[in-house]
């Protein structure tokens, strides 16, 4: 078959297994891609915004506008490819967005294939299906935030909704930073859980 030349045995198997995600709705094959790409997509976002609790916010968001876009996706390069491609966009939007002088546009990164990755946004080749996921930030997290415990609700809304920081979140709550670190880092695990659901995405 054609495909197997042109790719690595792993991109064979994210083929199947994004097809198993999109046609049969399998949970397994959407837990399997995060979990073979969480790592490498999260470093490479810390590296562009050298903040961990930025990097974590954007690695959840890179892969549920992925998985939300998955039945978009075309085999005509890796899924790595594609995700990186989603993440880097992403958190340039959000670099712009705050301002934040932390890298060079003309940074590359390599996908997990070793190929380069190219992150400028004004790149007029982008996809189509990367076109659409600009700008859901809001949407996304609304997607989940009703679909956690309560007491992590306001949290999510402060710091996604609202875009306060740690410190202000911790003043407007009068709670300790420390543990609004902890239940924010605890919500986050509940929002991969919820982005992993094949019921948000579907």
């Amino acid at each position: 078959m054609e495909l197997k030349k042109q790719f690595s045995d792993k991109a064979i198997h994210d083929f199947k297994l994004i097809d198993h995600a999109v046609q049969d709705g399998d949970e397994q094959s959407f837990a399997e891609l995060m979990d073979r790409y969480k790592r490498p997509v999260y470093h490479m976002i810390l590296k562009m915004v050298r903040n961990i609790d930025d990097a974590e916010d954007l690695t959840i968001e890179a892969f549920a506008k992925a998985f939300k876009n998955l039945h978009k996706f075309k085999k005509d390069y890796t899924f790595s490819t594609w995700l990186f491609r989603i993440a880097t966009n992403n958190a340039i939007d959000f670099i712009r967005k705050k301002k934040l002088d932390t890298f060079s546009l003309n940074t590359s990164f390599k996908d997990d294939g070793g190929e380069p990755v190219t992150i400028d946004v004004e790149d007029k080749n982008l996809n189509p299906q990367e076109e659409t996921i600009k700008d859901q930030r809001i949407e996304l997290v609304r997607m989940f935030v009703t679909k956690l415990p309560p007491k992590y609700q306001r949290l999510v809304r402060l710091r996604y909704f609202d875009e306060l920081s740690y410190d202000e979140i911790a003043k407007t709550l009068e709670a300790p930073l420390g543990t609004v670190k902890a239940q924010l880092h605890r919500a986050r695990e509940l929002m991969y859980d919820l982005v992993k659901d094949k019921k948000q995405h579907m």
